[in-house]
């Protein structure tokens, strides 16, 4: 059995300005000191970024953005490039539903981001998960097996086991109700896992971490960590607050 460190990364999305990151990311360094069982990654926004990054700098915590466009310069009024990037950040937000639902992020557009992260060594963490009419369908995984696999073209095994996969229902983000532990593990290892396993075969898929993601609390981590196909956490709201996602860390320990 392969061993998978944990990793729970904070989406802060548009919130906290460079001043408010920069006192939120003391509080959880000062939390945690200088060792960390589980992996920890704050993504704050673009304008945040540098601030959080200098908070950070010599700690165990890794830095994230939220997006990024898949060319490497150009005339994208607005964007900004992996190369820009990967001197302030470790890791990628890519293909968050937010992003897929308001901004037109297609299964094709997460791909390329995921190529041109992996090529400026950035760690993209790729999200994926299906909506409420989708879920009560019976259509889960079937949507999420097409994310996996669209994220994942002419992606290398090793380049593969860079990547992190999160699964974040849709229904269940910012809403208050959590998938059961059960039932995400069940995607995570049957629709994530299993496509990875089909693409890349077992011993590379068993290296490939998956979180879950959406109403993820202090209260709830531990159900979701205790499932063998689930390997940290994608957090939003409750990254905003240090008390809860340093017990969210925790927990998951």
């Amino acid at each position: 059995m392969i061993y998978r460190t944990r990793i729970i990364a904070g989406n802060w999305k548009m919130f906290k300005s460079p001043a408010e990151g920069s006192a939120l990311a003391r509080e959880i360094v000062a939390a945690f000191g200088d060792s960390l069982a589980t992996e920890v990654v704050l993504c704050p926004s673009l304008v945040t970024l540098p601030a959080v990054a200098e908070v950070l700098l010599g700690t165990p915590i890794g830095v994230g953005a939220q997006c990024m466009h898949w060319e490497e310069s150009g005339a994208y009024t607005g964007e900004v490039s992996a190369p820009m990037l990967s001197g302030w950040c470790t890791h990628i937000i890519v293909g968050h539903s937010e992003r897929r639902q308001y901004c037109g992020e297609t299964d094709e557009i997460v791909n390329r981001k995921v190529k041109a992260a992996l090529k400026h060594d950035l760690a993209p963490i790729i999200c994926v998960g299906e909506n409420l009419i989708e879920n009560k369908a019976g259509r889960t995984g079937e949507v999420v097996e097409r994310q996996v696999r669209a994220a994942y073209e002419d992606v290398t095994a090793e380049q593969a086991q860079k990547t992190i996969i999160a699964y974040e229902p849709i229904w269940a983000i910012g809403s208050g109700r959590a998938s059961t532990g059960a039932e995400a593990n069940s995607v995570c290892g049957l629709n994530v896992r299993g496509v990875l396993t089909n693409i890349f075969g077992e011993s590379v898929s068993q290296k490939i971490r998956v979180q879950y993601g959406g109403s993820v609390k202090p209260g709830n981590i531990a159900e979701f960590m205790s499932q063998p196909d689930i390997d940290g956490a994608l957090v939003g709201g409750a990254s905003l607050h240090a008390a809860d996602f340093v017990s969210i860390v925790k927990n998951a320990a």
